[in-house]
């Protein structure tokens, strides 16, 4: 990734079976899926990593990856079909934090940033620097990132995770 080269990055993950699809990796295929016909096109995926929750609790560990996807929608566009294709595949949205199906989480959007607000997207993603779920994979997929902000490397990123943050490649 050449600096100024910033691509579109979306987070996956979840934790508890699907009524139809099986288990949270199934699920998360499916939503790939989904959003092809949506009009965002995959490009890489990182590996699958199971992660411990955050903050810790007694929920089922979660399956994650990242994705960079290429679609002609925008950033709002882009959030708003990722929420589509969450709904579509049975997320219930209750208490933050909680066990679910599916979250779709717009991570870096060719390295803008925005403040957001209803229905507009915060960019880049306000947590994800402070989750390995997100970062261990990002860096398997762009070993080069960097935060579109800040500048922080990827490497640095991780290194200040806490070691509580349990995460492994599946």
């Amino acid at each position: 990734m050449c600096q100024g080269e910033y691509p579109i990055l979306i987070g996956l993950g979840g934790n508890l079976d699907h009524p139809r699809l099986g288990s949270p990796r199934h699920a998360l295929e499916a939503a790939l899926t989904q959003l092809d016909r949506l009009g965002v096109r995959v490009v890489r995926l990182s590996p699958w990593y199971r992660s411990a929750p955050v903050p810790p609790s007694d929920q089922p560990w979660y399956v994650n990856a990242v994705a960079e996807v290429e679609t002609d929608l925008t950033a709002d566009r882009l959030l708003a079909c990722l929420h589509e294709v969450e709904e579509m595949l049975g997320r219930v949205r209750s208490t933050a934090n909680a066990a679910r199906i599916i979250d779709l989480d717009l991570l870096d959007f060719r390295g803008r940033a925005a403040s957001g607000g209803a229905g507009q997207a915060t960019l880049p993603h306000p947590r994800m620097t402070g989750r390995a779920f997100v970062l261990r994979p990002l860096a398997d997929l762009e070993p080069r990132w960097r935060h579109p902000v800040t500048g922080e490397a990827i490497q640095a990123l991780l290194a200040r995770l806490p070691p509580e943050q349990g995460i492994e490649r599946m």
